[in-house]
């Protein structure tokens, strides 16, 4: 099978990266300096669970990929999905599959508005991935997990999600096919939310939400917003969503940052729209009190107008 990679950041790079070294059919899309370093020296791939590499992908920019997919793993940040629709259009045929790996909530249905012609899944990913220097990534720690599933009513090519399955298990993936993509991308937006924004918040890495006392206690009450929110919203929660987010985040290197942590420190353009203010609204919506979301908010009011 062919696999395209829209966006080779952390995310996009680390799959390209890890179905590459198994030997699968992937193309990657950058763009900038980081696309030439990759076209000119390769991928390089620094990765705790596979090592040092460095990959020779084809790469290339999203309106000059010619070819078609039969997987299109769409990474960008939210901000950016608009400018990968055409990309879409032209690399699907009809039996294509497009999953989107996004930190946002509601991606899978936004892009499927978008591409009505094109059969559009949704997903969601555990790892801590970044770009760590210009054509290189680096993967952190010891999860690396992603889920993928179709909506309600989304007819796919049968034994086509298995498939996919199986290539990304043989690459070193851990992966699950959802029944209920749209509880699984409410949990991972639900604690990369409160992950992010307390990280962003407080400007400290994951170990200090490690640790018990106000840092930690932030990151309990968001989620324990998030968690009111979408069990309103019919989200039905395999396990109590706060002892959730919590075993995931001390789970985490000490050391990690989301990324919308690393893009707001260097005055980048990040996913606070959807990471914050859209669970605000709607929660706001629903009715639902979020006096920690309100709290942090304040902080970044101004940032984002």
């Amino acid at each position: 099978m062919k696999y395209l990679i829209a966006g080779t950041g952390g995310v996009g790079g680390s799959i390209a990266g890890f179905l590459s070294l198994a030997g699968k059919d992937v193309t990657c899309i950058a763009r900038g300096a980081h696309l030439q370093s990759i076209q000119t020296n390769g991928l390089k791939l620094k990765s705790d669970l596979k090592g040092e590499h460095t990959l020779r992908i084809p790469a290339t920019t999203a309106e000059e990929f010619s070819g078609k997919a039969d997987v299109i793993f769409v990474c960008v940040k939210g901000y950016s999905v608009d400018s990968i629709v055409e990309l879409i259009k032209r690399a699907a045929h009809k039996d294509t599959v497009v999953i989107p790996i996004l930190n946002v909530y509601g991606t899978g249905p936004r892009i499927q508005k978008l591409v009505p012609e094109v059969t559009v899944l949704d997903g969601c990913i555990y790892i801590v991935g970044f770009v760590s220097g210009t054509g290189e990534i680096t993967q952190m720690g010891k999860i690396f997990r992603l889920v993928y599933g179709a909506h309600h009513g989304t007819v796919v090519k049968p034994g086509l999600l298995e498939a996919i399955q199986q290539d990304l298990q043989e690459a070193g993936i851990k992966v699950d096919l959802s029944p209920d993509i749209n509880r699984d991308t409410f949990i991972k937006w639900s604690f990369i939310s409160a992950m992010a924004v307390t990280g962003a918040y407080y400007d400290v890495p994951m170990g200090e939400v490690q640790k018990p006392g106000k840092i930690r206690d932030t990151f309990i009450g968001l989620s324990t917003e998030s968690a009111a929110l979408g069990k309103k919203l019919g989200v039905e929660f395999p396990e109590d969503p706060v002892s959730y987010n919590l075993k995931v985040i001390d789970k985490l290197d000490p050391e990690s940052t989301a990324s919308m942590q690393k893009d707001l420190a260097r005055g980048h353009d990040s996913e606070i729209q959807g990471l914050l203010f859209d669970m605000i609204a709607a929660a706001e919506e629903q009715g639902i009190n979020i006096p920690t979301y309100r709290m942090v908010a304040e902080k970044f009011k101004e940032s984002n107008h």
